[in-house]
Order: structure tokens, then sequence, then C-alpha cells
């Protein structure tokens, strides 16, 4: 690997990616390009975790607030915009340094993805048919045409298995056709931050405290008034803030579906970089986690650097 390769810190919420990428960042001359599909949208701050400007500490950040919560977040046009990012920042001889846990954006920013189109007419039929035969029995069809597609997608899941029956329709092949593969286009070093269950689910607890206590409620109200998209108003926190402000939920019942729909979100993120035999990971709570980065970083650049040793086992945070 080139001195060039982009660090990327992935893993699930609350693990502190931000503070390592900070730290490497400033250690390696670098620029941060963002991986949080959440954190692109301007205004929604609070409820992302989104490092203020002043937490910054006058590191250039990319792809953070380049989105109206009215507009839907496309991978296509992230992948575009971002890789063009890491172009610039290497031409200024600096270091990319990746962050975030969307890990549909990470692997659209790093490796071989493709993008089938999409016909109006072809998602809005399936999208009736969803709502006149509920979306197991479209899900039962995936399952019959693409199983290994249908077995990465819920039954419930119907937006997903919607475009993948609208791109096996439009293309002729398999969705999973489509799909990544763990081959990069862009040479990265991978660096996953694991975390005890217990202690993720107190981290998880405090975030939310804190969001609440850094004006969650207010945002969310703001945000409310000027509009927000699809995307945006099913984003954890915002989904269910938008409820209390509604009078659908209380304010206790808010706080702890958002703790709970955090928590599905960090096994979610756990279970995407999981599969990737790609991903070396470190100990959220060591104390020297930097060094040991650094340790990757200096190996990665020097050619040294040992195949991740993949665990058979759940990861930790995983864990029932």
């Amino acid at each position: 690997m080139s001195a060039a390769t982009v660090i990327a810190i992935v893993g699930p919420t609350a693990t502190g990616k931000s503070d390592l990428g900070l730290a490497l960042a400033e250690r390696l001359d670098g620029e941060i390009v963002n991986t949080d599909s959440m954190q692109l949208y301007r205004g929604m701050d609070v409820g992302t975790a989104k490092l203020t400007p002043a937490e910054r500490r006058g590191i250039p950040h990319h792809q953070i607030d380049v989105l109206d919560p009215l507009e839907d977040a496309s991978v296509a046009d992230y992948q575009t915009a971002a890789r063009e990012d890491l172009r610039q920042i290497g031409s200024r001889g600096r270091r990319p340094v990746a962050v975030g846990g969307s890990g549909l954006y990470v692997r659209a920013l790093f490796d071989r993805m493709e993008f089938p189109g999409t016909d109006p007419q072809v998602r809005a039929r399936l999208e009736e048919r969803v709502e006149a035969e509920g979306s197991r029995a479209l899900h039962a069809e995936l399952e019959r045409l693409d199983p290994t597609a249908a077995a990465g997608i819920g039954p419930r899941n119907a937006r997903r298995v919607v475009r993948a029956l609208e791109v096996i329709e439009l293309t002729g092949r398999p969705y999973s056709a489509s799909l990544p593969q763990h081959v990069y286009e862009v040479p990265a070093l991978q660096i996953g931050l694991d975390c005890d269950r217990t202690v993720l689910d107190a981290r998880i607890e405090s975030r939310v405290a804190r969001m609440f206590d850094a004006g969650l409620v207010d945002e969310v109200r703001a945000l409310a008034a000027h509009g927000l998209g699809r995307t945006a108003a099913r984003a954890v926190g915002y989904a269910q803030t938008l409820a209390l402000l509604d009078g659908e939920l209380g304010e206790q019942e808010a706080r702890d579906a958002i703790a709970a729909g955090t928590r599905r979100l960090a096994r979610k993120q756990m279970g995407w970089f999981g599969r990737d035999p790609r991903v070396h990971w470190l100990d959220a709570q060591d104390p020297d986690l930097v060094d040991h980065a650094l340790e990757l970083v200096a190996a990665a650049d020097a050619g040294r650097l040992e195949p991740p040793v993949v665990d058979p086992e759940p990861r930790r945070s995983l864990g029932s």
C-alpha cells in the first residue's frame, strides 16, 4: 500500500469513530471524509452526533452538510462526490481519513459497485403490489428469482424488496449481481472499532441523554417547520422525536425508543462490517487505541500489513 492509502474508521455507532478519526487526521496531516449517510444533511446535527466546527480542531471535513433535509440521499451521487474529495485531498499531499458507520456508503466509496437505473412505472407497480399483497408475498417472489438477495433482505423491508425486484426486471439479472463485492477500487485500510455490548448499550443511553440536553427536540421542531424528506424523517432519533412532537409518544417513551432504535442500528452495523474480512478490528476501550491504529497505518504504508484475523465467533457487540 502506498502512503496515500485511505484510512477508514468503521464500526457501530457510539464507539468513538469520530474521536479516533480526528486523532489520526491530526497525526497524519489528514482531512476527513464523512461516510455517515445522515451527516450529509444540513441542520441534522444533534441527532446525528455531528461534530461542531469547533470540535473539528481545524481539520477539513468533507461530505458534511451537503444535502437539504428535503432531499433523498443518493449513494451513486455520494460515490462520485466523495471519490473526487479523495482525489483532491491526495493532490494536496494530505491523507484522506474516512469516518462513519453507513456500510453501503463505505462500500460505495472504496469498492467496485454498480448502480442500476430506476423506472418510476415499474417501481409504482411493485409498490402497489406491496399494498395489495403485502411485502412477504413479494419477498417470496424475490426468493424464487434471486435466493441470494432474498437471504440478505428481511421480508418486512418492503423498500429493499421492491428495489431488488425492480432491478431484476430492468436488467434481467439477479439483484445480487449488482451488489458490491469485497474488491477495492480505491485502496484502503479499514479499522473497525469493536465494543463490549454492555458498554456499548451504556454509551448509547448516555448519548441519547446528551442529545436531549443539547436541544434535539428544538432541532427537530425547526427541521419539521422547514420540511423533512422521507429519508431524513425516518432517521433514528428524528422519527421518534417527530412522534414526540406529534403527541404520539411521551418524552421518556421517545428517549427509550431512540435508545432501542440506536441499539438495533449498532447491531446492524456490526453485522455489516463484521462480514467484511478486510476490516482490522480494535477494541474501542483500549487506552492505547490511537497508538495501535497508527501501528496498523505504518504497517500498511510499509507494505507489511498482515491480513486481519477472522474470528469465527460473533463479534462481542453482537453477543446476546
